[in-house]
């Protein structure tokens, strides 16, 4: 009887453990999705990031408004991920980015918000067919 029971305790053991394959590496499709539910003050946004390095200053453009965007270690970040994609300085490129959207107090700043970016989600090639470049010659 206690062989029994002692077997029958092992196979209920050895039958209740799960073989799960651990996860390797961050799943970015689920993390993005996360990002986008998360209620932490920060904003989800779609645009095109321009950071002119002579200047110091970047800006960000939705359809609807241009920000301006502090210049911090991620932003420089956000500018090494975009250059891969950029035909010349000027060369504007999608990008998708988590923000904390801050009004401005700064009056050498001329926009009204800036943006401090906290997490970049995605960057894509710009539309070679886009011809909304002005090149300005002498």
């Amino acid at each position: 009887m206690k062989k029994l029971v002692f077997i029958l305790m092992v196979s209920i053991g050895l039958f209740s453990c799960k073989n799960e394959p651990k996860e390797k590496g961050v799943n970015l499709e689920e993390s993005r999705a996360k990002s986008y539910d998360q209620n932490d003050g920060l904003v989800t946004m779609k645009g095109e990031f321009l950071y002119d390095a002579d200047k110091k200053a970047a800006v960000f453009q939705t359809p609807n408004e241009i920000y301006g965007v502090v210049v911090n270690d991620n932003m420089h970040l956000l500018n090494e991920k975009v250059k891969a994609f950029k035909a010349d300085e000027y060369t504007s490129v999608p990008v998708t980015i988590r923000v904390k959207r801050i009004e401005n107090t700064d009056q050498a700043i001329l926009w009204d918000n800036i943006l401090e970016v906290k997490d970049i989600l995605k960057v894509e090639a710009p539309d070679p067919n886009k011809k909304d470049v002005v090149k300005l010659a002498n």
